[in-house]
């Protein structure tokens, strides 16, 4: 884990430090990087969270629906039982120019786990979850939104 620290010189502006990199705080502008939306569904249909070509599906729809641009073919294995907690099902995942889109599937749990991370702004939460509500048959939704890179430049600073 990398600790980025705030430190103040003699003429009383901050300076971030990182390794080999220090910027003048109080001369940058900053922006947020992106948004990264988790979902955990619960109570979700077996035959639904079970089926390879929904998480396909979603992978392949859901960056079209939201304007994002894929930069792979979307990706889907077959995760075995671990013999811990994990009973398997399927775990998916496609690079967008934006960023990348993770579904994972838990049939016997009747669980699904999902990262849309984005670097755009304005992500339509309620139509993602909608989304995946209505393609896993979800009956609880379990969400945490984050904006990431908080204090990443406005301009390239090099």
């Amino acid at each position: 884990m990398r600790t980025i620290s705030t430190i103040s010189n003699p003429l009383n502006r901050g300076f971030l430090i990182a390794p080999y990199l220090y910027i003048m705080l109080s001369h940058m502008e900053t922006t947020n990087f992106g948004e990264h939306l988790t979902i955990d569904g619960y109570g979700g249909d077996y035959d639904k969270l079970n089926d390879r070509e929904a998480v396909l599906r979603t992978l392949q729809e859901l960056p079209e629906k939201l304007g994002m641009k894929a930069l792979s073919e979307a990706v889907v294995f077959s995760a075995p039982d671990n013999g811990i907690k994990d009973p398997g099902g399927w775990s998916g995942f496609l690079v967008i120019a934006e960023s990348h889109i993770a579904v994972h599937t838990f049939p016997k749990r009747g669980f699904v786990s999902a990262d849309i991370y984005t670097c755009r702004n304005g992500l339509d939460q309620a139509f993602v979850i909608q989304y995946f509500n209505d393609i896993f048959g979800l009956k609880d939704v379990e969400t945490n939104f984050i904006m990431r890179g908080t204090r990443y430049p406005a301009q390239n600073i090099q």
